[in-house]
């Protein structure tokens, strides 16, 4: 696993990306599985599920991982360069799928 923006978050960043690999694959298989046999509203009950499964297992340490990015981001003076770089080229949102809601 890489090393994080500052040594004293990489342990908060394996542990994140451990965190997250795990729930992913678990996310994953089963959806790709059963893609074609669940409805709509089954797929977004079981996303709806997973995303609290994850809230549940990673979302602490995501938290402690980004707090510790952004002070590090700030402690170096690159949070007023990001900041400019997000005025420069903002996120887009991205286009419509034709779908309804």
């Amino acid at each position: 696993m890489a090393h994080s923006l500052s040594p004293e978050c990489t342990p908060l960043k394996h542990a994140y990306d451990s965190c997250f690999n795990s729930w992913f694959e678990g996310y994953l298989e089963p959806a790709i599985a059963n893609s074609q046999k669940l409805s709509e509203g089954q797929r977004n009950e079981y996303a709806k599920k997973k995303a609290e499964e994850f809230e549940q297992n990673c979302g602490g340490v995501w938290r402690k991982y980004k707090e510790c990015v952004q002070k590090a981001l700030k402690d170096r003076g690159l949070d007023e360069l990001l900041e400019q770089a997000r005025q420069d080229n903002p996120l887009r949102t991205p286009p419509s799928s034709g779908r309804s809601p």
